[in-house]
């Protein structure tokens, strides 16, 4: 989509990006899709760790997790 942007050694696979996403630098994204407007924070891994990905985020049962604002916001706060 237009105006995403992936910073210097983020890896991403098999992921879909809506636009106005940014990814920090080192952030590794794997089955995953990323909501209009989200900051993914520099060097945070999603997708590797399902235990994880399913305490912070929505995942689905063949493993996709869905990533939103309001659920970065959350990590932040």
């Amino acid at each position: 989509f237009s105006s995403v942007r992936v910073h210097s050694y983020a890896k991403v696979d098999w992921s879909v990006l809506l636009p106005y996403v940014q990814v920090g630098r080192g952030a590794r994204l794997v089955r995953t899709v990323i909501d209009r407007g989200c900051k993914i924070p520099d060097g945070m891994v999603i997708g590797e760790d399902a235990e994880l990905d399913a305490k912070r985020f929505h995942r689905s049962a063949n493993g996709i997790c869905l990533v939103t604002r309001d659920m970065l916001a959350k990590l932040a706060a």
